[in-house]
């Protein structure tokens, strides 16, 4: 074999064996990175997407006080504290009533004597009183697209809400779907009529409070008021109780969760935040 011919071939080798080590840096390289890639997958945490929880306010449409001349509507605490509260932590609310557009404010709600800092935050707040003043009909409101119902009180809902076809149907709508139902001071009245699939009526054997007599003598429209939420709910078979005239009080029992006065908006809102978590 000529000299020319074993250089050759020894070059050959020599180039074989750097190739052959290449292409094992590379196919180590390969596996390095593709086992840490999977090791990546494995430790990086699955991000989940949570949808944002939606309450569905209902507000009132009356605003005749009975026979009185006087004015009347929702309370302003009872509706911005809850309001406010939930926003806060991040629940979207849709705001409803059975007319529609602007629901008529109780005019002893915005005096100086009945000011809270949600109040004071609503006065000051055009964004929310814009979106306020466009609720929707109540009658085009389908339970589907919320988590949870809350109704403001004042005295409107004990002449409209309480015998609205279309409020009672979507309380026991919520409540038969497993979704909270939430009310406070006078907004209880919506319980009137509302019934059990067994027909029942909802409260009965449940533990609720509301505005009571009390409270109605103190204000002196005992006599102007079309029922006492006090008396109706026992009347219904509720679990009825209640704490001193104007004390802060709440009750949860299931899905229903009720409020006694203006001064229990914040605590039925905090047990309502609770059920949604």
């Amino acid at each position: 074999m000529s000299i020319e011919c074993i250089q050759n071939a020894t070059v050959y080798k020599i180039m074989k064996k750097v190739l052959l080590s290449i292409a094992v840096i590379i196919g180590l390289t390969s596996c390095k990175n593709k086992t840490e890639k999977n090791q990546q997958t494995e430790k990086s945490p699955t991000i989940k997407t949570e949808k944002m929880k939606k309450v569905l306010f209902v507000l009132t449409s009356h605003e005749d006080l009975g026979n009185t001349g006087e004015k009347t509507g929702f309370w302003i605490e009872e509706f911005a504290a809850p309001y406010y509260l939930l926003k806060d932590k991040g629940i979207e609310i849709a705001l409803a009533s059975p007319k529609g557009g602007q629901p008529p404010i109780d005019p002893k709600s915005a005096s100086p004597d009945f000011q809270t800092p949600a109040t004071v935050r609503f006065n000051e707040d055009k964004e929310t009183q814009e979106i306020l003043s466009k609720t929707i009909k109540l009658e085009t409101v389908k339970q589907a697209d919320y988590n949870a119902v809350f109704y403001p009180g004042g005295h409107g809902p004990l002449w409209d809400l309480a015998e609205d076809k279309n409020s009672i149907a979507l309380i026991e709508d919520f409540y038969k779907n497993n979704k909270p139902v939430a009310a406070v001071c006078h907004a209880p009245a919506i319980f009137k009529h509302t019934k059990n699939s067994d027909g029942t009526f909802l409260v009965k054997g449940k533990k609720v409070t509301g505005f009571t007599n009390g409270e109605e003598d103190a204000v002196q429209l005992t006599s102007v008021v079309p029922f006492l939420v006090e008396d109706m709910l026992k009347s219904n078979g509720g679990i009825y109780s209640k704490k001193a005239d104007w004390n802060p009080y709440a009750v949860e029992d299931g899905l229903l969760i009720t409020g006694q006065n203006p001064a229990s908006s914040k605590l039925v809102a905090e047990l309502l935040l609770e059920k949604l978590k």
